[in-house]
């Protein structure tokens, strides 16, 4: 497993070689400071803990800045990503050279909200017919169980807020990777806004 915290620029499109057109995400990667390490022997389990982003001293109180060492700042985004390949010590800048042999990857991130909004937008549902005298367009239809037992089940489809979520793309290909900007781009989107924090990871399935 091979893991990193990186931003999202946007969305494009580039052609590969046959001339095809393909939409790509642009993901920006600065490179990841190791803030601690964490082994068996101490931990019960292998992982690395990964910080991006330099905090100012007057927004860090003294317990957020007791996880740190001496010789690294306070880092805003912090990720632990268990069972990591690569062989680091606290201290180390881990970057995109971390993914040079891989061809698909998973990415992590809060997809966008939505706000409150109604079961065909948030469920799919087909809604009733458009025709004239219908008073049945876009409800949701009957949720309750008769008389007995009298109330709605959990977990039913309803209207309710929608998005702002945690959500997994996997799989996504690398369609270019440039050490120069400090960037990747993958086929297809991923969730979230621009600007927001991804975790981006090397494929679990493939």
């Amino acid at each position: 497993m091979k893991g990193l915290i990186a931003k999202k620029v946007g969305m494009t499109q580039v052609f590969d070689e046959a001339g095809n057109l393909i939409p790509v995400t642009v993901i920006r990667v600065e490179p990841n400071t190791v803030v601690a390490t964490k082994t068996k022997e101490a931990n019960g389990y292998d992982a690395v803990v990964l910080g991006l982003e330099d905090m100012r001293d007057s927004l860090v109180n003294k317990a957020y800045k007791g996880q740190f060492p001496e010789n690294i700042k306070p880092k805003r985004h912090l990720k632990e990503f268990r069972d990591f390949d690569s062989e680091v010590k606290v201290g180390d800048l881990v970057g995109l050279e971390l993914f040079e042999k891989s061809r698909f990857l998973d990415v992590t991130s809060t997809s966008k909200g939505k706000g409150f909004q109604g079961v065909m937008k948030r469920w799919g549902f087909h809604g009733g017919r458009a025709t004239h005298g219908s008073k049945f367009h876009r409800e949701a239809g009957g949720t309750g169980e008769c008389t007995t037992p009298g109330h709605s089940f959990k977990n039913v489809k309803m209207a309710g807020r929608m998005g702002a979520q945690r959500v997994t793309v996997q799989n996504l290909k690398i369609v270019k990777l440039d050490p120069e900007l400090k960037v990747i781009l993958v086929r297809g989107a991923v969730p979230g806004n621009k600007d927001c924090t991804l975790i981006v990871k090397s494929a679990v399935k493939k």
